[in-house]
């Protein structure tokens, strides 16, 4: 009985993640290819829009660099956050392409926090301290790290883990289901 579990298991675990990948692909194949631009055949219409999208984001990117780029990211975050429902949407999204593009380079190392007795939550140094010399903490919360809590705690109320950020957020992220260890499928459905 174990045995078809265990072989059902396995086939999930290689098929569904290139079955969710050829989705999105072909989702996305399917938009850029009604793209209107006179470009004959779809695939080389794909392309082009590609690269022009490419482009298009350097070019920006570009901009956002220099004063006037501020001046107009600031200007437009202005705009948007005066519009109640787009602006829960607009800045959701913003610090999620953030958090994404950002990588984990502004996490410094994660923490484990007491936070009621006997539980502890993983948090992540800042590298920003309070006038009165406590540490700024982030404590994100499961699986949407985007959103979460800023403390300030004293440094000796919590204990570095030793372990990388990528391997912390990992476990943050798939809500403790996560196992930044490779690990054999067959261990998982294993009868004790």
């Amino acid at each position: 009985m174990a045995g078809w579990k265990r072989d059902f298991a396995s086939g999930l675990v290689v098929l569904v993640p290139l079955l969710v990948v050829a989705f999105v692909v072909s989702w996305l194949y399917g938009q850029l290819a009604t793209v209107p631009v006179a470009v004959d055949p779809p695939p080389l219409r794909v392309a082009v829009t590609l690269v022009v999208f490419v482009l298009l984001v350097f070019a920006i990117g570009y901009l956002m660099r220099t004063a006037l780029g501020g001046v107009v990211e600031g200007v437009l975050d202005d705009v948007v956050n005066q519009i109640p429902g787009l602006r829960v949407v607009y800045n959701a999204s913003k610090m999620a392409v953030e958090t994404a593009v950002g990588g984990t380079d502004e996490l410094q190392a994660p923490v484990k926090v007491e936070t009621w007795d006997g539980l502890r939550m993983t948090a992540f140094k800042t590298g920003k301290k309070t006038d009165d010399g406590r540490e700024l903490l982030f404590l994100p919360t499961a699986p949407n790290i985007t959103t979460g809590f800023v403390v300030e705690v004293e440094p000796d109320r919590y204990e570095e883990t030793g372990e990388s950020v990528e391997d912390a957020l990992t476990r943050v992220l798939s809500a403790g289901f996560g196992d930044t260890e490779e690990r054999d499928v067959q261990e998982l459905f294993e009868d004790d």
